[in-house]
């Protein structure tokens, strides 16, 4: 991997948010061969989530990489990070570099079909403290990304993430928008997305 990105990036225009889209930040060779080396090479896990009482399994399997002694906990969740693997330092080093942020951890999404999914919510937990920067980086199948204000209810978008591409999420985006990755009933590939971002 030696290319910072392909194209010129996408600043959204959005209030409360700060949004930039890299569509090509990785080359076609580039996003298949990661997904290829993680899809085969992850120890994935299949987690229970409670929804208003309810046991169910994720709709997606996960695994978490990072820095020793950093866990991560969402959904009644808490995740102890793998040691980082070259191809995940490679791609870390590169995210670094155009965000300007030191990363601590990285998890891991694969959505196996269009019925895997991730449902409405931000990624504002505690211990990634105040204005947090999340970098994802999508290979694989392309989905949709949505966003909504959390106030207004007129103020939506979706974005079409590519294989290969890098959406930065800055400022003030975690404590006034949501997103979620919905399920699609159209036949779609299999998908593998990793957000960065730093645990204090």
């Amino acid at each position: 991997m030696n290319s910072l990105f392909q194209s010129e990036p996408i600043h959204f225009d959005l209030p409360d948010a700060e949004i930039i889209y890299f569509p090509s930040f990785l080359s076609k060779a580039e996003a298949d061969f990661l997904f290829r080396e993680l899809l085969e090479k992850t120890p994935w896990q299949h987690d229970e989530i409670t929804v208003y009482g309810k046991k169910h399994l994720q709709p997606r399997l996960t695994a978490l990489y990072g820095n020793e002694g950093k866990p991560y906990s969402y959904s009644n969740i808490t995740m102890h990070p793998h040691h980082w693997t070259l191809a995940l330092q490679k791609i870390k080093s590169l995210v670094e570099t155009i965000s300007e942020t030191n990363f601590t951890t990285v998890l891991l999404n694969y959505y196996r079909d269009g019925k895997d999914s991730n449902g409405w919510h931000a990624d504002n937990e505690k211990e990634l403290g105040i204005n947090p920067i999340i970098a994802s980086i999508s290979l694989g199948a392309e989905r949709n990304f949505q966003l909504k204000h959390n106030f207004d209810t007129s103020q939506k978008m979706n974005i079409v993430l590519e294989n290969g591409s890098l959406l930065l999420m800055k400022g003030t985006t975690q404590h006034f928008w949501k997103h979620q990755i919905p399920k699609t009933a159209k036949p779609v590939g299999q998908r593998i997305n990793l957000t960065f971002r730093t645990i204090d």
